[in-house]
């Protein structure tokens, strides 16, 4: 019986530079994971809240605010590269050099999921834990189909916050308020 070679890591720079299949990735300990392509819905989540965000971190000059998946090296020997919905990094953590052009080399201080219908709860709990352990402070996850928040400030310490309530910054964010509703199309 033959033994099945080793599978060979990827690193966050061979996953930069990997040639487009038409796929979306991220690295875990890694290994590749296919992300399986977000609905219109969750599309529209994630750029008005991508939106409200950036429109406030610019106007106070807090930080960088990424849509469309901005990746983050989380990890390192064995990398892992997490791209959530929308991320914020704040001004002072941002490298010297300035906003890289491949992945951040950090993890954000505020990273936002939207739940889509082929989600996993276990992978999105993994996720917030991935996060969480790389030095995010702040994580978000809003689900559509509940047009609620979870607001996670750790792993264990989840407010869940319902259309009618108000999202804020925290000191991730200070002085950011929205009105949940606002963040999901009708």
């Amino acid at each position: 019986m033959e033994t099945p070679a080793p599978r060979s890591l990827v690193t966050a720079e061979e996953l930069f530079e990997r040639p487009d299949d038409g796929q979306r990735y991220e690295l875990v300990a890694g290994g590749l994971v296919r992300m399986t392509p977000s609905g219109a819905r969750h599309s529209a989540v994630a750029a008005r809240i991508a939106r409200l965000l950036d429109e406030h971190a610019d106007a106070h000059d807090l930080g960088v605010c990424g849509a469309a998946d901005p990746g983050s090296v989380l990890r390192r020997n064995p990398d892992s590269v997490r791209a959530p919905d929308v991320g914020f990094v704040a001004r002072h953590r941002i490298p010297d050099t300035g906003v890289p052009l491949t992945y951040w080399p950090l993890a954000p201080d505020l990273a936002v999921e939207v739940v889509s219908p082929t989600d996993r709860l276990s992978d999105v709990h993994v996720k917030i834990a991935d996060y969480f352990a790389a030095g995010t402070r702040l994580v978000w996850i809003a689900e559509p189909s509940t047009r609620t928040v979870h607001v996670c400030r750790s792993p264990r310490d989840v407010e869940v916050i319902g259309e009618d309530g108000e999202l804020t910054g925290g000191d991730v964010l200070p002085g950011f308020r929205c009105a949940v509703r606002q963040i999901f199309p009708s």
